[in-house]
This record gives structure tokens, C-alpha cells and sequence, in this order.
């Protein structure tokens, strides 16, 4: 079966028309625990979910593109950062970890964006971990589980969103390091 070339990067720019309505769907009631809320969390599960598929597509059939390594991590920044955002304003989650998260992530897309005339900076290992592992943690906070089964599912929440948050961060220092050396080797 053949895909269609921009198939992968279809899928990513609907992640990224998915992150308004998510954060719409998370933030109108409020922060009551109704339907919307169960709506927005799947949102975002689903969503978050095609991070994988569209990469597997375009790796599989020998489709990725430059337009694809550029917008993917920004899809999955868009959908998080809302998450991350949403959380704080609904008080379920300390705004000291929504802003060191979006200061990594806003600061390596701006690099991205630097640095493009000169070669395209992809997810490294530890990028694709640290997004995997958000994903975990936000699902988990995002779901009002705690309605049925109660106030200890907080637990695994907030040990999964500190594994997310260390990731963050130590990805974040991966990519300097890397760029770093990257730049004295390209001098050498």
C-alpha cells in the first residue's frame, strides 16, 4: 500500500488543530470533573498518540521531510504546553513546573528556528523519551480518575510528571551539549 508524501505531516498539523480545542474542551467548566474534562483528556491521549504514527509512517515508506522534523516537535509542544498550561490554571498542577517545561521547550524550538539555514536540529533519543514520558504524566493528570478510584491515583501522577519534568530538563541540557559539540567539530 502506498501512502500519500505528506500523509505524516497531514497527521501532525491536525495534532497541532487539536491543541486550541483540547485546552477549550479542558479549561470551559472550569475545572469540574464532567464530561468535558473525560473528552478533553481523551483529546489529548488520541492526539498525542499520532506522534508516533506519523513518524512511523513517514519513516516506513522513506517519506520523512525536513517540513515533517520541523513540525513534529512542534505539534507535540503546542498539545503539551497547553496541557501544561491548562493544568496550572485549573491549580492541579504548580506553575514552577509549567514554566520550566516551557522554557526548555520554547527555548530549543527557538534554536531550531536559529539554526535551520544551517541544518534541521531533529528529536534526539532523549527528546523522544522526555515527550513519551509527558504524555504519560499529562494523560494521567488530565484524566479525573480520582472520581472513581480516589485521591491516591494522585500518587502515580505525580511520580510519573517528575520523571517528565527530569527529562525535561536533562534533554534539554542534551541538546546543548550536543549542539556544542556539533559546532566544535564543524570548526575543526
Amino acid at each position: 500500500m502506498t501512502v500519500p508524501r505528506q500523509l505524516p505531516n497531514a497527521i501532525t498539523v491536525v495534532r497541532i488543530l487539536c491543541a486550541p480545542v483540547f485546552l477549550w474542551m479542558l479549561l470551559v467548566d472550569g475545572g469540574a470533573n464532567g464530561p468535558l474534562r473525560w473528552w478533553a483528556a481523551v483529546l489529548f491521549a488520541v492526539a498525542i498518540a499520532t506522534d508516533g504514527i506519523d513518524g512511523y509512517l513517514a519513516r516506513r515508506n522513506d517519506i520523512v521531510t525536513d517540513l515533517g522534523k520541523i513540525l513534529d516537535p512542534i505539534a507535540d509542544k503546542a498539545l503539551t504546553g497547553c496541557a501544561f498550561v491548562g493544568l496550572s490554571i485549573l491549580a492541579e498542577l504548580p506553575w514552577w513546573i509549567t514554566v520550566v517545561v516551557l522554557v526548555r521547550e520554547v527555548g530549543i524550538t527557538i534554536y531550531r528556528f536559529i539554526v535551520i539555514g544551517d541544518h534541521v536540529l531533529a528529536a534526539a533519543w532523549m527528546g523522544k523519551l522526555k515527550t513519551v514520558a509527558q504524555a504519560v504524566a499529562l494523560t494521567l493528570a488530565l484524566l479525573p480518575l480520582w472520581t472513581l478510584v480516589g485521591e491516591w491515583v494522585w500518587w502515580p501522577t505525580v511520580v510519573m510528571m517528575t520523571i517528565a519534568v527530569i527529562l525535561t530538563i536533562a534533554s534539554g541540557i542534551d541538546y546543548a551539549v550536543s549542539e556544542v559539540r556539533g559546532r566544535r567539530r564543524a570548526r575543526a
